[in-house]
């Protein structure tokens, strides 16, 4: 018999994944840009579902509220919103169900190779602890991935204007 906590799981999970296939499949800009939203959002539920409530809030404000807005308004620039894109070939389709599945299999070798232990009592860790050891230089200090995450940042504004910048060609 399935709990509430184990619907809600697969409540997200569903959400998460048919938004992300959603995203990939649909042909109109601004709808895949909302169906990524909708799946970051789910991404941000899992980690609420699993008491990791920073990083839900961090999802939230980094990828929802930052990267997915520059997307909508760099669309919105462009006055593309509601243009349809190209259709793909159907090799490159393949091309893409391929990769998926490479993808997917050697996830699950991943995981089936290594024993990984059951998950033992939740250590309650606070936004201090997690301040410390993000800034901390020496051993088991994240100040370097977290510049990197900075940079991916700065790239993906960057990447938003010149989407934006870009003039329509004109029809003859």
């Amino acid at each position: 018999m399935m709990n509430g906590s184990t619907i809600l799981f697969y409540l997200l999970a569903a959400l998460t994944l048919g938004c992300g296939v959603l995203s990939i499949s649909t042909r109109h800009i601004f709808r895949a840009a909302i169906y990524l939203l909708f799946s970051l959002v789910g991404v941000a539920g899992i980690y609420f579902w699993l008491a990791y409530e920073f990083i839900a809030a961090v999802q939230i404000v980094v990828y929802v509220g930052g990267i997915v807005v520059l997307i909508i308004f760099s669309i919105f620039l462009t006055q593309q919103a509601g243009e349809k894109l190209p259709a793909q070939s159907l090799s490159r389709g393949i091309w893409a169900a391929l990769a998926v599945f490479c993808a997917f299999a050697l996830t699950m070798l991943q995981v089936v190779q290594h024993n990984f232990p059951e998950g033992g009592e939740n250590k309650h860790v606070t936004v201090r602890d997690i301040g410390e050891k993000m800034l901390h230089t020496g051993d088991g200090g994240y100040a370097l991935p977290f510049e990197i995450i900075s940079m991916l940042l700065l790239a993906a504004m960057v990447g938003c204007i010149v989407i934006a910048s870009r003039t329509k060609p004109e029809s003859k």
